[in-house]
């Protein structure tokens, strides 16, 4: 890596954070996946790592964690051909999804069923090329964490993690419980990436945090898989506080339950709405941002491994990407801290 002052103005130089550091160098390589065919709500979440890497020439290097300047991250470039496939099969997708919401029996699907075979058919390509972007970084040791796009896209990831590592703990931080089997008939719905996990076996445990929007289908699908499943939405969390539980403590309860390796799913709406107010599907309620990052530290503290990591569902403001863009940066850069940080024994 050439020299790096890190009390010097931001760079623009393309890279993340505007740091010389190259994919060849870095410890933690960001796949960017820009594609939000399936959202069910608002679009724009394909725009999100482009917005992540204009705002990143702001970040601050130095890991709050360790009090040391980090910089061992890089994002490989933002693939085009995705993007454009992806705005295609969405103008698929919404037509879908407007139909639904006139009111159609979901169960007549052959008005749509072209729509949606081809809407499956490139979600499926998608997440195999998502699977071979991260592999080969995978098979070198390093860490490497999807960039959303939509919360589908980490699926790729996923299968290329447990090919070498077997199935994993996912702490999964978001609003929704993404558990819908294929929902609106989309395989690979952004509403049914754990879901699909756990179908794929990858996943030993899931344990969700903040979720304060689901359905009943859901419901059922966390009552079912009690000795893999724990919910900790956000009503239960809220009362747990205002009976004066500290945080400290509950941190320490949902850790408890997961293995040495994990995966960290961070859908940006897992946050307060002020934070991510263009994301596709905001709901009132959410978690503190320095509350998820105690979480977040206090699982690498407690000795388990960070695998992998997503971030998703970011969907930058119209004109200049605004707050969603500046936490989704940020957050993004200390997922990478704290994930190089968990590998530490492993590189010594």
């Amino acid at each position: 890596m050439t020299s790096f002052n890190p009390n010097s103005a931001g760079l623009r130089n393309g890279r993340f954070g505007g740091l010389p550091t190259t994919p060849e160098e870095a410890q933690v390589i960001l796949v960017p996946v820009p594609w939000d065919v399936t959202v069910s709500s608002g679009d724009g979440t394909r725009n999100g790592p482009q917005a992540i890497l204009d705002a990143s020439p702001q970040l601050e290097f130095l890991d709050p964690v360790t009090n040391e300047v980090w910089t061992s991250i890089s994002m490989l470039p933002i693939p085009a051909d995705l993007y454009a496939t992806g705005l295609d099969l969405r103008s698929q997708a919404s037509r879908v999804i407007d139909w639904l919401e006139t009111g159609a029996d979901p169960a007549q699907t052959e008005p749509m069923q072209s729509l949606r075979e081809a809407v499956n058919t490139g979600c499926a390509a998608m997440l195999d090329s998502v699977e071979a972007a991260c592999a080969p970084w995978i098979a070198q040791n390093r860490i490497v964490g999807v960039v959303g796009g939509d919360h589908s896209t980490p699926l790729g990831l996923y299968r290329a993690l447990s090919k070498v590592h077997g199935p994993f703990g996912v702490l999964h931080l978001d609003a929704h419980c993404d558990l819908r089997q294929a929902y609106e008939g989309f395989a690979f719905s952004h509403a049914s990436i754990l879901r699909n996990a756990l179908d794929e076996g990858h996943v030993s445990q899931l344990v969700q945090v903040g979720v304060r929007d689901y359905c009943a289908e859901e419901r059922d699908v966390i009552d079912a898989a009690v000795d893999t499943i724990d919910c900790y939405d956000a009503r239960t969390l809220a009362q747990r506080r205002a009976l004066g539980e500290p945080w400290a403590e509950t941190v320490n309860e949902l850790l408890d339950s997961l293995p040495r390796d994990v995966v960290v799913s961070f859908d940006i709406d897992a946050l307060e709405p002020w934070l991510c107010p263009h994301t596709g599907t905001p709901v009132p309620g959410g978690l503190d941002y320095e509350a998820c990052f105690y979480l977040l530290e206090q699982l690498v503290t407690s000795g388990r491994r960070i695998l992998g990591f997503d971030l998703t569902e970011v969907a930058p403001a119209p004109d200049d990407g605004g707050i969603d863009a500046v936490v989704g940066a940020r957050a993004l850069y200390r997922l990478g801290c704290l994930a190089a940080l968990s590998w530490e024994k492993e590189r010594t």
